[in-house]
């Protein structure tokens, strides 16, 4: 029987694995694909996580690893196939064995809705990004790409065009589904073009980076080329709650709801990282989530009789 298993080993995982086993509980983390890191794996550099500026999110996430490693942490390479709430037990079945555990914590992540694109998987990182306040102080003074037209897509096109010499804002309609509040914003900046009823058809490169976007025009059926340094995808993000739903609460667009403290409405269970309700989703924000969880699962625990 474990005091907590925690699903998930990206920053929100990996944090709450070392509080935990600095708290002494017996803890175990399951991660389903080879390496820990999550997201940040595929980012090629991190500039805003504090006193490792210009590092790498692969080299971020092995840091993470072998810290807790170091301290003890017990981790097993499994999917989850299900999870069960018996009440003060809790179940937790895998391809391989099923678990006991008192407490579940979910850190499982988000990953970004993707375009489908030639292009994109092999610039991820190297120009195409999904997150313009982690990646774009790297594109000050360049040409840059946003395509969407949601809140998202213009809340970053607003943040990089206060740095960047040129963006151009891709959406395949021609009016914003954003709020009319950012629109208004977003229309005062002389250096953003919208390019109206576009579609993104591929993504090309030079040297390895990424150096234009080829779009679609749905009007007159034509393609032309613009040439961007950085290309920032943000046509929705979807959290990795698939399976839990019967768990605990989620909001309509899947995020288990859980405040600052990572309590969900289900006792024992708890989320933390991109896949819980939050306002901002940052390698600092999921650490923190980490931290805050492990609090948590020390006052849940500690008003049981066990």
């Amino acid at each position: 029987m474990y005091d907590l298993i925690i699903i998930g080993s990206g920053p929100a995982g990996l944090t709450a694995g070392i509080y935990a086993e600095r708290a002494g509980l017996k803890a175990l983390v399951l991660e389903r694909n080879f390496m820990s890191g999550g997201q940040i794996i595929d980012t090629y550099e991190i500039d805003n996580y504090p006193g490792l500026m210009g590092i790498n999110g692969f080299d971020l996430a092995q840091k993470m690893r072998e810290h807790a490693d170091q301290l003890g942490v017990a981790f097993k390479m499994a999917e989850v196939q299900q999870v069960e709430d018996l009440g003060d037990t809790k179940k937790v079945h895998t391809s391989e064995e099923t678990l006991l555990t008192k407490t579940v914590l979910f850190a499982t992540g988000a990953h970004h809705s993707s375009l489908n694109i030639p292009g994109e998987a092999e610039y991820a990182g190297k120009g195409v990004s999904y997150c313009a306040t982690c990646d774009g102080a790297f594109y000050k003074n360049k040409d840059v790409a946003v395509i969407g037209g949601g809140n998202v897509a213009i809340e970053d096109a607003i943040f990089l065009a206060r740095t960047c010499r040129k963006v151009y804002v891709v959406h395949r309609r021609d009016q914003l589904r954003a709020q009319k509040a950012l629109q208004d914003k977003l229309f005062e900046f002389d250096n953003v073009e919208m390019v109206w009823h576009h579609t993104p058809v591929k993504i090309v490169g030079e040297d390895g980076k990424t150096s234009g976007l080829l779009v679609h025009d749905k009007s007159i059926g034509t393609d032309k080329c613009l040439e961007v340094s950085g290309v920032f995808v943000a046509v929705g993000i979807v959290p990795n709650s698939k399976g839990y739903e019967h768990i605990c609460a989620c909001d309509q667009k899947g995020y288990i709801v859980a405040g600052e403290d990572c309590r969900t409405s289900a006792p024992g269970f708890f989320a933390a990282g991109d896949v819980r309700t939050k306002e901002v989703r940052q390698v600092a924000t999921a650490v923190g989530d980490g931290a805050n969880a492990i609090a948590s699962v020390e006052r849940y625990l500690n008003t049981r009789k066990w």
